[in-house]
């Protein structure tokens, strides 16, 4: 019988939680692939999104809203992609209900056309694969 690693993100240090409301938190990244890349995290450990209850996702939304308007002020970013990674086959290393907040920088990236798309990179450049636009 093997026994899971404790999580990662029940029991985080307080001074690693940038802002909290009923159900969720925002700390940034440990790993972070662009400056201010921060992650939206429900209090309740729970794996997937589809489990979390409607008051965890509103939360979680909420904080969302306000941890863009920080990166804003703080970083200035372009743009931003936003993103779960929802079960091993999608990417989810951590067994924790996260949502990444990942600001975009002009220039990060030669073309950042097909954004989160890069996910299946055979299949993200839909545009240069297309046929002409024939008579109709």
């Amino acid at each position: 019988m093997s026994q899971e690693a404790p999580c990662p993100f029940c029991g985080l240090p307080g001074g690693r939680v940038l802002a909290r409301n009923c159900f969720a938190i925002t700390l940034r990244d440990a790993y972070p692939v662009t400056p201010g890349h921060t992650l939206v995290i429900p209090i309740r450990h729970v794996r997937s999104f589809f489990d979390a209850t409607h008051a965890e996702r509103d939360d979680m939304l909420a904080l969302l809203d306000l941890a863009k308007q920080q990166l804003q002020a703080e970083f200035n970013p372009a743009g931003y992609n936003i993103g779960i990674n929802d079960g091993a086959a999608a990417g989810q290393t951590i067994a924790h209900l996260h949502m990444h907040l990942i600001p975009r920088y002009l220039g990060d990236r030669a073309d950042p056309r097909g954004g989160v798309r890069w996910v299946m990179p055979e299949k993200a450049d839909y545009w240069t694969q297309q046929a002409p636009p024939g008579p109709t």
